[in-house]
């Protein structure tokens, strides 16, 4: 800085004893200031200078770094929700034990980089599944959704992660349950907030999306229960929404497509709130559908299934969907039907090349190896193109090698600017993609089983996986060589992958009754936590 302090003091030296500088002097300070202001980085500079650095880091060597819940004190069946609430402050987590678990950084265990423990245990009182809780944004309030049908609000204070004892504090459902929704009749999957603390979104198999407003009551029950946003004939297990565009959601469940709605242009049912049936084709506004070109080897036509949606932080504008028996597509809700040129040459995986920022090489796979049959099933866009009308808009890339068959898998961005795609497997890894090349940067081993779940920090390169084991895993980038990932040996998982993805479905006809007993067994025992220890049919079935 000598040069610059140097330079800043002789001007206003030199124009001290002068009322005015000369255009001389002018011409000089005009010329500094323009210099001090490339120099002095400006906030936005600096944010972007902060997510180029984050960036980088999500690209080196993911390992695992902390183990939730490995000593006896954790969820005692799967964990099926996780989400980071209060910027990333607190960890909330639940499954097939109906215990909401919420977890903070201990300061005083410095013996892991990433040292969180449970303050917090709420016995929900839900008697099934719980598949997903969120924290309401601006609250110490979690919703929960559940395969008993029910929504429900839980409330303990400021007490929310943060023990006075220091250990766990547990509540009853007496003691923290505010609010018990009945709205839904078919089982209720998946939370979305709003940047409210009273209002949040659900979607249940009943395929409806309903909007609760914490601020009203009603009774549940008859005509008590305020009509749906969307009603669908069939059912739906996920639903996206960006607060950049929180006008905007997408939907998709047991259906070849994924709706997205425009609440700017959507009503509610009014017949129904006038005590009457609606007629089928009432719908509210779809404003664009979401297909593929083609199912995949082995996918029936009506077997199509959608288990995860998830709508870009960063753009507000990029969807990703993962198919059942598929891969994982990425949209926009910007594009229109019938530019899809482009996105046809994307639709399959890119080769992975060397990535020499990473400092490592990662082996190129021919994904599609064994899917010569891929040409003769049928395409979509014809049954697409004439259901209704609604445009339908087709994938700019697919990320491909995992697989997704048992479980209802959800799917994410990670990264500050949403970089890179992810999602479980049934291989019991997770997999991570560069969104921009399709490169597969990274297969990591995250469950003793299958992984269902990862959940990127808000500001730390840092995820939550969890899945079939009762534990919650933490990844985040390592300094040595990783112990968990598994890219060395890429090319026979994803070959494998691909084969058990083909035969996925045709295997699973067979064991439909035993997922069924499988189901009522842990569902059944589940309700008593006295039994929760020792009995293997609590382990997660299929979501």
């Amino acid at each position: 800085m000598m040069d610059i302090e140097s330079e800043y003091r002789s001007p206003l030296s030199l124009g001290e004893n002068s009322e005015e500088p000369s255009g001389a002097r002018k011409g000089f300070l005009a010329s500094l200031t323009a210099r001090l202001a490339g120099d002095l980085p400006s906030s936005a500079r600096t944010l972007r200078w902060k997510q180029h650095q984050l960036s980088n880091v999500w690209a080196r060597n993911l390992d695992r770094v902390n183990v939730l819940g490995n000593h006896g004190h954790g969820h005692t069946g799967c964990v099926n929700a996780l989400s980071w609430a209060q910027d990333g402050e607190l960890l909330i987590s639940s499954g097939d034990d109906q215990d909401i678990r919420v977890w903070r950084i201990d300061p005083s265990a410095d013996s892991n980089e990433y040292p969180l423990s449970c303050q917090s245990v709420i016995h929900t009182g839900h008697t099934h599944n719980v598949f997903n809780a969120q924290m309401l944004p601006h609250s110490s309030q979690i919703a929960t959704v559940s395969g008993d049908k029910q929504v429900r609000v839980f409330d303990v204070g400021e007490a929310v992660g943060r023990s006075p004892t220091g250990s766990e504090m547990t509540y009853t459902t007496n003691e923290a349950c505010k609010r018990v929704l009945r709205c839904h009749t078919g089982r209720t999957k998946r939370i979305v907030t709003e940047d409210s603390p009273d209002l949040f979104l659900t979607v249940a198999e009943d395929g409806t999306v309903r909007q609760h407003d914490l601020r009203t009551s009603h009774v549940c029950g008859g005509h008590g229960c305020p009509a749906p946003l969307v009603k669908l004939p069939h059912e739906l297990s996920t639903i996206a929404l960006s607060p950049l565009t929180p006008y905007q959601f997408v939907v998709g469940g047991e259906s070849p497509f994924a709706h997205l709605y425009d609440r700017r242009h959507i009503g509610r049912y009014l017949w129904e709130e006038w005590g009457m049936s609606p007629a089928a084709a009432d719908a509210t506004t779809c404003v664009r559908k979401f297909s593929r070109y083609s199912r995949a080897p082995g996918e029936p036509k009506g077997g199509e299934h959608i288990t995860g949606a998830r709508m870009s932080t960063w753009n507000g504008h990029e969807l990703l969907l993962s198919f059942n028996s598929d891969a994982v597509y990425l949209y926009s809700t910007k594009d229109e039907q019938g530019n899809s040129e482009c996105s046809k040459k994307l639709s399959v995986l890119a080769p992975n090349v060397k990535d020499h920022g990473a400092g490592k090489e990662s082996t190129v796979i021919d994904i599609d190896d064994d899917s010569g049959d891929r040409d003769e099933h049928e395409d979509l866009t014809i049954d697409a193109e004439e259901q209704d009308g609604i445009p339908v808009i087709y994938p700019r890339a697919r990320f491909a090698g995992h697989c997704n068959v048992r479980t209802i898998k959800d799917v994410n961005f990670l990264g500050p600017r949403d970089e890179y795609v992810t999602s479980g497997s049934d291989d019991g890894n997770f997999f991570l993609w560069n969104k921009f090349s399709g490169e597969l940067v990274d297969i990591l081993e995250g469950d003793g089983s299958v992984v269902n779940v990862i959940e990127g920090h808000p500001t730390l390169p840092l995820a939550a996986v969890s899945g079939i084991d009762t534990t919650v895993k933490l990844f985040a980038p390592s300094r040595d060589r990783p112990e968990f990932s598994r890219l060395e040996r890429a090319t026979t998982i994803v070959k494998k992958n691909a084969r058990t993805s083909r035969r996925g479905l045709r295997a699973s006809d067979g064991m439909a009754i035993a997922h069924l007993f499988l189901r009522y067994s842990a569902l059944t025992s589940l309700r008593s936590h006295e039994e929760e220890d020792g009995e293997d049919a609590v382990q997660c079935v299929n979501q």
